[in-house]
């Protein structure tokens, strides 16, 4: 079996009064980077503080903490996030600027999903609705090719997975796809409190088959991620090293009463990757793996 890939999301939207251990500012993210890669995460992936920072401003914001990173470790597999704004472009062009400065991995969102949380009646209340058209998709596909970009592609629903294996069906996927299975677990990521409403697919392994029966046939390596809960505690995690995929970890997806760090995430799945007899992926490990372009 191939080794292990650990994604370690180190922050997203997570805010330093849920979790104090979340970095967030240049010089924390460098550390956290670092360490997660010593610690076993062979790709790592960041917010910035602002998602309305686009463009050159936000190209400027991530570099502030991944120059030091690249410069310590030129193997280093690093993204960042989406930004908000009116259009395609300005939600993503910052990775043209990102891919220069030596990143090889950019988000690719195949699908349109609604992010929210109950109101007080214990319906959906507040939400957003996350869209990427198709024709967004297309542009998406065109710019990670361009800029030989990996795309790590988040998987929400069902359909979003469904569209991406028509890429890979029709030979139109850029080099380098890393697909991430997001399982929607019991603690709402947006505000951190325990919700039955939420996105996807829930964090079991009826939800895991269902992913992996539409996976047939198709050669995309794929991780599990449970947004909005532990993916230790749920089992995904020994699920997927057993069944050959990979696991995403961090204090962007975790959800529950305990406050970790990024590091004691790691280290959890590290375990289980040992116990499991499986080997780990390095950052030059995973490049192989996913066929990253640069």
């Amino acid at each position: 079996m191939e080794p292990l890939i650990i994604e370690a999301a180190l922050n997203g939207a997570t805010p330093k009064a849920r979790n104090p251990n979340v970095p967030v500012s240049p010089e924390e993210i460098t550390a956290g980077a670092l360490a997660a890669m010593e610690a076993g995460a062979a790709i790592v992936h960041t917010h910035i503080e602002r998602m309305d920072m686009t463009g050159g401003a936000a190209v400027v914001r991530y570099m502030e903490g991944y120059a030091p990173v690249l410069a310590a470790r030129p193997d280093a597999i690093l993204w960042g996030t989406v930004a908000t704004g009116p259009d395609v472009e300005a939600r993503f062009g910052h990775y043209r600027g990102l891919a220069v400065a030596g990143v090889r991995m950019g988000a690719f969102d195949p699908g349109s999903v609604n992010l929210g949380t109950h109101g007080a009646n214990g319906l959906p209340g507040a939400s957003i609705v996350y869209a990427t058209s198709y024709r967004d998709i297309a542009w998406l596909a065109d710019l990670h090719h361009e800029e030989k970009l990996g795309p790590a592609i988040a998987i929400y629903e069902p359909g979003w997975l469904r569209t991406t294996l028509a890429y890979e069906k029709a030979g139109k996927l850029p080099a380098g796809a890393f697909v991430k299975l997001y399982f929607g677990g019991r603690y709402n990521f947006l505000d951190g409190k325990r919700s039955d409403v939420t996105f996807g697919l829930p964090p079991t392994e009826k939800a895991l088959d269902a992913y992996l029966e539409l996976l047939e046939g198709s050669s995309l390596p794929w991780a599990v991620a449970a947004i909005g809960d532990c993916v230790i505690e749920t089992g995904l995690a020994s699920l997927a090293i057993a069944r050959g995929g990979h696991v995403r970890v961090g204090l962007e997806d975790f959800g529950g009463q305990r406050k970790p760090g990024n590091l004691e995430l790691i280290a959890e799945v590290v375990a289980l990757a040992a116990d499991a007899g499986r080997p780990l992926a390095s950052p030059t490990d995973a490049a192989r793996i996913l066929g990253l372009p640069r």
